[in-house]
């Protein structure tokens, strides 16, 4: 044992994941710990299937995403149904190899000490790489700090399967070497319930000891790029176009609002189909709400589309939102509550569990719905809008809050006293 524990000792960090690229919640938070243990000294690399990090510290393996269609054609036959055929185990094994092979090789490549898995081993949307990377940790007994977003029992959609031997296996291994972190509470709870494993709540975070600074020249035509009138409110839903995401309250509420106004939506409908969206555009033009969906003009860099329109980030849009509405149903954590905090906006919130249990009883000050858009929110939104010297005291008071709890100095420390208490685990 001591041996090993020499052999890991103040190596570089290497960062596996699906995909770290674009905007998703897991890609933008693994970021910020990067940024954290970078600021520390340590030096990270990536593995993924779909990257937008640093060629030199990049090892890309296309069957590492699940949009693979070997391993979306996988997915297909391991959910939904109760039977695996023999063809299916085999070649589950022969992907496993052939990625477990490519890990060998970005440890040896980038000398790599400290593993985080971002997501991997927590949700079953790759079982090959879960794995491969569940295998390469039992034999090699290399450090991992396993970060678990969302857990496969907390989605519908993989409660029928045929694959529960590899979701014991692997999501997440029970392993010497492997520690592991949640983002909430509930995740903790059940993760102990579910598989006796002890892990630790890191929660997302923003920077802020840094505030964002002003728009710049490039950002300062975003109202007008969005077709948003100098007498009209903007209201942003800074999410996906998913059903759990709550989003027809947001139009009931610009509906009820009485005013002029358009919502906003900048994020695309992902993994999980289209339908929802469908639903979206129907039922704004059943309430007369003006919605946008700009996912076209919205990534995670700048930049300019065939037709010659301007792309901005999500940053650059935040600056010039009136109010930003998050009726989510279900959410890990809460990144869009955190962002809409960080730029200083008002923010419309459903009562989700995880928000009720880790961030309400902080004392934030936002406008509460819990399940349905009442008269009384509806009041406090048009008062909220109107009253500028209201809204800066509640925009304010949540930064403070923010900063206390959620800001990169809380996670710094977090990640300190959990590395700390492995000797050979890498310093931060």
């Amino acid at each position: 044992m001591t041996a090993n524990k020499q052999k890991w000792k103040l190596k570089n960090v290497g960062i596996v994941s699906f995909r770290l690229a674009g905007t998703d919640g897991v890609s933008l938070e693994s970021e910020k710990w990067v940024q954290v243990m970078e600021a520390a000294g340590l030096k990270c690399f990536y593995f993924a299937g779909e990257l937008e990090r640093p060629a030199d510290r990049s090892y890309l393996v296309a069957e590492a995403h699940f949009r693979h269609p070997e391993i979306a054609a996988l997915h297909q036959k391991a959910f939904g149904v109760t039977e695996r055929h023999r063809r299916v185990t085999h070649e589950i094994h022969r992907l496993a190899r052939f990625l477990k092979d490519h890990l060998y090789h970005f440890i040896s490549k980038f000398d790599i000490g400290l593993l985080v898995p971002e997501n991997v081993l927590a949700i079953p949307l790759n079982i090959p790489l879960a794995i491969a990377l569940t295998e390469l940790i039992a034999e090699t007994n290399i450090p991992t700090l396993a970060h678990h977003h969302d857990f496969y029992w907390e989605r519908d959609r993989f409660i029928i399967n045929s694959v529960s031997d590899y979701l014991h296996m692997c999501y997440p291994p029970e392993l010497p070497a492997v520690m592991h972190t949640v983002i909430n509470s509930f995740a903790d709870e059940q993760l102990s319930f579910r598989t006796g494993i002890s892990s630790r709540i890191i929660p997302n975070v923003m920077d802020f000891d840094n505030p964002p600074p002003p728009p710049d020249e490039y950002a300062a035509d975003v109202r007008r790029s969005l077709g948003i009138a100098d007498d009209e409110l903007f209201i942003l839903q800074p999410t996906r176009v998913v059903k759990r995401k709550g989003i027809e309250h947001a139009i009931e509420l610009v509906h009820r609002l009485g005013r002029k106004a358009k919502l906003v939506i900048s994020h695309a409908s992902g993994d999980e189909g289209h339908d929802y969206e469908q639903r979206l555009r129907d039922y704004s033009r059943l309430m007369g709400v003006n919605t946008l969906f700009v996912s076209d003009i919205i990534d995670e860099q700048r930049g300019t589309l065939p037709d010659g329109r301007k792309v901005y980030t999500l940053e650059d849009i935040y600056p010039h939102a009136d109010l930003v509405t998050y009726p989510s149903t279900f959410e890990g954590f809460g990144n869009a509550f955190l962002e809409a905090v960080y730029f200083r906006k008002p923010i419309v919130v459903n009562i989700y569990s995880i928000y009720a249990r880790d961030i309400k009883p902080k004392g934030f000050s936002v406008i509460e719905i819990n399940g349905y858009v009442t008269g009384e929110a509806v009041e406090l939104t048009r008062k909220v809008l109107e009253d500028k010297e209201m809204c800066r005291k509640m925009v304010d008071h949540n930064y403070a809050l923010a900063t206390q709890f959620y800001s990169y100095t809380v996670l710094r420390r977090l990640l300190q006293n959990l590395l700390t208490e492995q000797p050979w685990f890498p310093r931060i």
